[in-house]
């Protein structure tokens, strides 16, 4: 009985201190100042059950925030929670005398800082994971004009690495039964083909011939990390037009292909959380084991920087081994309304193509990585370029961003590692022949302008 009253009026204390710095907050709301105090008392404390409260407290305040007053928090954790520089020369000068297993763990203790523990608290909330990935999304709004946040941004890196990996992921097949929370999620979501209404979701979901399949965090429950669109077909698919038209086979006889015709993040703020390689791996390992009869695995892609790389070209007058003629042509293709002209495609599939190639086998970043965000990513996984498709996606985002291109990735099982390798140590693109012959002359040497803006696909 005793014991139990201790308890009890320890809780009281712990609720009250709690209130004591809410006390004067105009209807519940919480000021920045008061935020940066729970913020203090959140790292400074020791108990779980306090713990949460303050960070049930913190993670309300800071949602209520508007856009400036969330840049000052940040700047608050980037400049106040910072390792103590006194610890970390001593306990780096103690591990530079002596190299043991204790000294080595209290230097990783004296370099890891407050700011970590922080962020590990507030994740003693039901909702922590969540609010931390939402926060992360307005801190990545900011760091392009305020480079000092970098240290706050790469401390939540490293924790979602940690409670984000693959042994906490759950793959689950999307189809037309799954509860409507996360259909409304996975037609919110789709970032490469935009899903016009629940019809055009059930044409991608509820035929024999397509699969739908994402990962799950315990953390966001029903909200769906990434998920990725596969349509199962005889040959390798040349447009989208076709793989999405509403005329798909009742039941196909014994596919050949897996197609993954869309891929699409869903958390924003788990930037540079890997997820889709481990979506498609598992995938096809499934889809394997489901259907024997399936051989190739193979993407249908957009090229969502050749448009910007494009105008480069036009800028800097490196035109390569295009004539005069067919760079009068390519210099009018701000004209969205050339697709739908006959003479005009005709006239300019030969170079465009041309242009697509060199594109993708030599245009790269400063780190000697294809430029494109999409090829980057499956060369990553150790895909080979496999075909560049004619006017694959007509739509006007298509057009826009990739001429209409489209481009086929194509997974060999017996050959990924050694493509991955090729990439990744010399950056080499491996890619089909059907692909080289579309270039014109000599390989054109490696080109490096900036890195467009990333998409899904």
């Amino acid at each position: 009985m005793r014991s139990a009253s201790f308890l009890y009026g320890l809780i009281d204390t712990i609720v009250e201190r709690g209130r004591s710095l809410l006390e004067g907050a105009p209807d519940g709301k919480i000021d920045l100042e008061t935020l940066q105090e729970l913020s203090r008392t959140l790292v400074a404390g020791h108990g779980e059950f306090s713990g949460s409260l303050l960070a049930q407290q913190i993670i309300k305040g800071y949602t209520a925030l508007d856009d400036t007053a969330k840049l000052v928090f940040f700047q608050f954790l980037a400049s106040e929670f910072m390792p103590d520089q006194t610890r970390l020369e001593a306990s780096a000068k103690s591990y530079l005398d002596d190299p043991s297993p204790d000294h080595l763990a209290q230097l990783a203790q004296s370099v890891e800082g407050p700011r970590q523990e922080f962020f590990r608290r507030l994740n003693l909330t039901a909702n922590g994971a969540r609010a931390m990935v939402a926060m992360r999304l307005d801190l990545l709004k900011n760091l392009k004009s305020h480079p000092e946040l970098r240290a706050v941004d790469n401390d939540l890196v490293h924790l979602f690495g940690s409670w984000f990996n693959r042994g906490f992921l759950v793959l689950r097949r999307i189809d037309w039964s799954t509860s409507a929370q996360t259909l409304e999620k996975i037609i919110k979501y789709e970032a490469v083909h935009e899903i016009s209404d629940w019809d055009d979701l059930k044409r991608r979901l509820d035929p024999v011939d397509r699969r739908c399949f994402a990962f799950f965090h315990p953390a966001l429950m029903d909200d769906p990390l990434i998920f990725v669109e596969v349509a199962l077909s005889q040959d390798i698919p040349a447009s989208i037009q076709e793989l999405l038209s509403e005329d798909t086979p009742e039941k196909p006889q014994a596919p050949s292909t897996a197609v993954f015709y869309s891929i699409s993040n869903c958390q924003k703020g788990l930037k540079g959380i890997s997820f889709g390689n481990l979506l498609i791996k598992q995938v096809a390992t499934d889809l394997a084991n489901e259907i024997p009869s399936l051989r190739n695995f193979v993407t249908l892609s957009p090229l969502p920087g050749f448009s910007a790389w494009l105008k480069g070209i036009c800028k800097s007058e490196n035109f390569g081994a295009l004539t005069p003629d067919e760079i009068e042509r390519i210099r009018s293709l701000d004209n969205v309304n050339w697709a739908a002209d006959d003479d005009r495609r005709a006239d300019l599939q030969e170079p465009l193509m041309h242009l697509a190639t060199r594109y993708l086998l030599s245009a790269k970043s400063a780190s000697n990585r294809a430029l494109d965000p999409v090829e980057r990513f499956h060369l990553d996984n150790g895909a080979r370029l496999e075909r560049i498709n004619w006017l694959g996606d007509l739509s006007q985002p298509g057009i826009e961003r990739s001429y209409g291109l489209m481009v086929n990735y194509l997974y060999d099982l017996a050959s990924v590692e050694a493509n991955h390798e090729a990439y990744i140590n010399e950056g080499v693109v491996v890619a089909s022949n059907q692909v080289t012959k579309l270039l014109r002359g000599k390989p054109v040497a490696e080109e490096h302008p900036p890195a467009p803006k990333q998409i899904a696909g």
